[in-house]
């Protein structure tokens, strides 16, 4: 099973909330999407757009597989579900055929969700009032006032979150976690979005110690 892991490749994927239901508009060039925040429109979306969505009501998927090869997905794709933000679920999955990692669902409709890059010496750490509870599909956090849930699907990511009920570095977390670490550090980068591995304070975890780390985070 470990090699298994070792050689797994953690991959990003796209989704639509499950109660979004997307209409091809056709006389007015649009598409349509009625959720529990209301209705939201696409106009004159670009049949890449128009497909990913297709797709992304099914379930999560890979822009690159969702998009033909031409489209440039940063040009394209990221700037039309950056307005639908309120809809789209984050995933992050492993090419391992066991299911995905964890997945990132908005729970406000000012729901942004930006990966960033925490310093390998940065310490992080759960924030306080982090409320976890247990469902079928596996564990669920949210912060109170927070804007996104995260769901942890399997045990490598409970693993992880477990690391972050005390103060402790990426680079510290990736060499203690029997898991490779792209994939301890995925994890980390799905968190720290949405706000469930905040950097602690510097004078704080320095006076513990020492200054073994530093840096402040950067998006992607």
């Amino acid at each position: 099973m470990q090699d298994t892991l070792a050689a797994a490749v953690t991959v990003h994927l796209w989704s639509l909330s499950e109660d979004v239901i997307v209409e091809h508009d056709g006389e007015n060039d649009q598409v349509v999407l009625k959720s529990r925040w209301g209705v939201d429109y696409v106009k004159r979306p670009c049949p890449a757009v128009q497909e990913a969505l297709r797709r992304m009501e099914l379930g999560p998927v890979s822009l690159a597989n969702a998009a033909e090869q031409h489209v440039d997905l940063y040009a394209v794709m990221l700037p039309a579900l950056s307005r639908l933000s309120h809809l789209v679920v984050r995933t992050l999955g492993v090419d391992d055929l066991r299911g995905p990692l964890l997945s990132v669902f908005p729970v406000a409709h000012d729901a942004p969700l930006a990966l960033v890059w925490p310093p390998g010496q940065r310490p992080v750490q759960l924030p306080r009032h982090v409320v976890l509870t247990r469902l079928d599909s596996g564990l669920s956090l949210e912060a109170v006032g927070g804007r996104h849930m995260v769901v942890l699907h399997r045990p490598e990511a409970a693993l992880v979150v477990a690391m972050l009920a005390w103060p402790v570095t990426p680079d510290k977390a990736s060499a203690s976690l029997p898991l490779p670490p792209q994939m301890t550090e995925g994890i980390i980068r799905y968190l720290a979005a949405a706000g469930m591995a905040a950097p602690v304070d510097d004078a704080e975890y320095g006076a513990e110690h020492g200054a073994e780390y530093g840096g402040a985070y950067g998006c992607e």
